[in-house]
């Protein structure tokens, strides 16, 4: 499809966007067609299908993209600039890492959605969407899902269908039907790694949570075209990005000196220029921040990947694929058959990345599609229908009391790596732990997973920080769930009601009751949402 046909013919198909933290990519299919295009969306477009992730929050119209930088507003430091605000989207905590955003929480989610409408009314004219692909991170998929719903709600689009980013890149690497990949995506604020498998198929259809719809029937739900099933068999992901080794740039150059946003665009393209090949012969490179008041920046490569180890980015990254893997052991599939590793993200750029990853995964090849692009269109892959079933990420256990120890413990329900939606309930008897006993209760839990990072903020710096070994532990869901009633009252150790649980498409732990001595069925309960 020329660029030709879509200004001079109305045409109808899938538009995708990839909110992405320094990048945002907008690509589109017509119906019928292979062969998707990126769009120029001037006049906020810095490249064609790319628009920079840039808002100047204002009384008036906000600047978006491309305009804040022609405005020469993306070196200041001023809370109107909103940048770097994906990270903070859907995210259980806001952190301060960032002191030239000054975007955090609702004004994130304000930005976000903001860039998204800004996006939709400068689509061409002659365009009609059919469908609309969004792709969200997967450290924080379930809350940044919430988020563009809402944030999608008003758009006039009948199908929505989002998937996480790893897989997206999974399903347009252009692999074979049937092939395993390790994708792992390094983009502005997330380091996302998801082992996938396309299945071409063959496999059963079913309600998948990532398929949403919004004023019409759910993707691929009427569709007469055979479903490309693609199964996540692993996954783990770290709110650390691109933009946080900018800062590690920053810091390691001009210790002394604010991280201003000028210090951090210079940090960048030093890191750029850092990653280009044709640049490898220079050893020490150097850039100026614009506004004057600060030094330049000078690195050389080997310092630059010094700087990477010594932040602890090798042994994050080690963890996660660690963490990847043993969900793929899970479904008996190993670093041994793989077919590829995908690796996409403007981090993908950095040679450091490639030669870890070609090191810690070998023998599998290691494909570099496009990088900034190459989530948007692999999304667009998800067109006429496609169905995707994914695993939990950290899982959920019921706290019992055990008799023979005294001691309460936790008894895994769904463990990280299991399917979901639920291909078959887990069944579950509870019994009385004391006579006349009105009531059971039901403490649900989330597993810690061992041996996390997580990024925490020193004088302004990310750090890794990993957390201490020791037994798996659990923290309490917040939101307790009722008790459920005896009727009559139990005695001890008599088995009174049966569970049928499953976790559905949209994440939620569903609960079938039955009273196993009276055979009566209790009203059903929803006991809260997985990750």
């Amino acid at each position: 499809m020329g660029e030709e046909k879509l200004q001079n013919s109305a045409v109808a198909g899938t538009l995708a966007i990839d909110l992405g933290s320094t990048t945002t990519v907008v690509a589109f299919a017509v119906a019928g067609e292979r062969n998707p295009r990126l769009l120029d969306l001037p006049p906020i477009s810095q490249r064609l299908g790319e628009v920079p992730s840039l808002l100047w929050l204002s009384d008036e119209s906000p600047l978006l993209g491309m305009q804040v930088i022609e405005a020469g507003l993306a070196d200041q430091d001023d809370p109107h600039l909103a940048r770097d605000f994906k990270r903070h989207i859907g995210s259980q905590e806001i952190d301060s890492q960032d002191k030239g955003s000054k975007v955090k929480g609702d004004q994130a989610a304000r930005a976000g959605a903001l860039l998204l409408a800004g996006i939709w009314s400068l689509l061409p004219q002659q365009l009609r969407v059919e469908r609309l692909v969004l792709t969200a991170p997967v450290e924080t998929y379930r809350s940044y899902r919430s988020w563009l719903l809402e944030a999608c709600a008003e758009l006039p689009v009948e199908e929505i269908a989002l998937v996480d980013e790893p897989t997206a890149a999974a399903l347009g690497a252009g692999l074979p039907p049937g092939a395993r990949l390790l994708v792992v995506d390094l983009g502005g604020s997330t380091l996302d790694l998801a082992l996938v498998a396309l299945q071409g198929g063959e496999g059963k259809a079913a309600p998948i949570a990532q398929l949403l719809r919004l004023g019409g029937r759910q993707l691929g739900e009427s569709s007469r075209q055979r479903l490309r099933n693609a199964d996540v068999l692993g996954k783990a992901g770290l709110r650390l990005g691109g933009r946080d080794i900018d800062r590690w740039i920053a810091d390691a150059c001009c210790p002394e000196a604010p991280l201003t946003p000028a210090l951090l665009n210079a940090a960048e393209r030093l890191k750029c220029r850092l990653s280009d090949p044709d640049l490898a012969e220079q050893t020490v490179l150097e850039e100026t921040p614009t506004g004057g008041g600060n030094q330049p920046l000078r690195m050389s490569r080997r310092q630059l990947e010094a700087l990477l180890e010594e932040r602890g980015l090798a042994d994050a990254l080690r963890q996660l694929l660690e963490a990847t893997l043993t969900g793929g052991r899970r479904h008996g599939c190993d670093l041994s058959e793989l077919d590829a590793v995908v690796v996409v993200g403007g981090g993908a750029q950095l040679p450091w990345l490639r030669r870890w990853l070609e090191e810690h995964t070998a023998p599998a090849p290691l494909f570099t599609p496009p990088p900034v692009e190459a989530v948007a269109l692999g999304a667009l892959s998800l067109t006429p229908g496609v169905a995707i079933r994914d695993v939990l990420q950290h899982g959920v256990s019921l706290r019992t009391w055990d008799q023979r120890s005294q001691q309460h413990c936790w008894h895994p329900l769904f463990v990280a790596g299991q399917p979901w939606p639920s291909p078959q309930p887990f069944e579950l008897v509870l019994a009385a732990s004391c006579d006349g006993q009105t009531e059971l209760e039901l403490l649900l839990g989330e597993p810690a997973a061992e041996r996390r990072f997580s990024v925490i903020d020193v004088d302004g710096v990310p750090t890794l920080q990993r957390e201490e070994e020791g037994d798996l532990r659990h923290k309490p869901w917040p939101d307790a769930a009722a008790p459920l009633p005896l009727d009559p009252p139990g005695r001890a150790g008599e088995d009174c009601l049966r569970l049928s649980l499953q976790v559905d498409a949209d994440a939620w732990l569903q609960a079938e009751v039955t009273d196993c001595r009276t055979g009566r069925r209790l009203p059903d309960r929803r006991l809260g949402q997985v990750r």
